[in-house]
Order: structure tokens, then sequence, then C-alpha cells
């Protein structure tokens, strides 16, 4: 069932992706990038081109905040594990000790 909610969100998406395109297929923007100015340029590229930039700056983002939360991790289970080893009873004895060999 989470598959084909998942599936139909992407024909969703899709789908209304194509519709904006073929409705604005002509249209035509003035783009001003600070240094430089592109006019006329089709408005189905910037906005497909905007789409594009927003998920490779959220990619980047995301990877690293992935790695700083990842190296928090490993802190936090080096210390639990210095934590672990000091509190190991030295003096604790196997109850079977003849049953090693």
């Amino acid at each position: 069932m989470i598959r084909f909610a998942g599936a139909a969100g992407v024909v969703l998406v899709l789908g209304l992706s194509m519709a904006f395109a073929v409705m604005n297929g002509g249209q035509r923007v003035t783009l001003r990038l600070g240094l430089w100015t592109l006019y006329r340029a089709p408005l189905t590229a910037v906005v497909f081109g905007a789409l594009i930039l927003g998920m490779l700056v959220m990619l980047v983002a995301g990877v690293h905040s992935d790695l700083k939360v990842r190296r928090i991790l490993r802190e936090r289970l080096v210390e639990e594990a210095l934590e672990e080893r000091a509190r190991v009873d030295r003096n604790q004895r196997d109850l079977f000790e003849g049953d090693r060999e």
C-alpha cells in the first residue's frame, strides 16, 4: 500500500510538471543572475533549472548534517564503551570454570 502511494505521488508530480511545461512552453522571461542578464529565457528551463539546483543544495546540506550526526553518534558510542569498561567487575568468576577445557 505504501509503495502504491509513493508511486502515485511520483506520477502526480510528473504529470503536474508535464502540464506546467505544456501550458508555459512559449513563455519567455528575463533572468538576472547578478553579473549576467539573460533575456527571453524559456520559463520552463528556468523553473526546472531552479528545481534541480534546489535539489543539489538540499543534497549537500543533507550530507553535511548526516556526517555531523554520524560523528556525534560515533563519539557517544566511544564514551559508552569506556563507561562500560569502567563498570566491569574484575573479581567476577565463572560458575563453571572447569568447563572451559
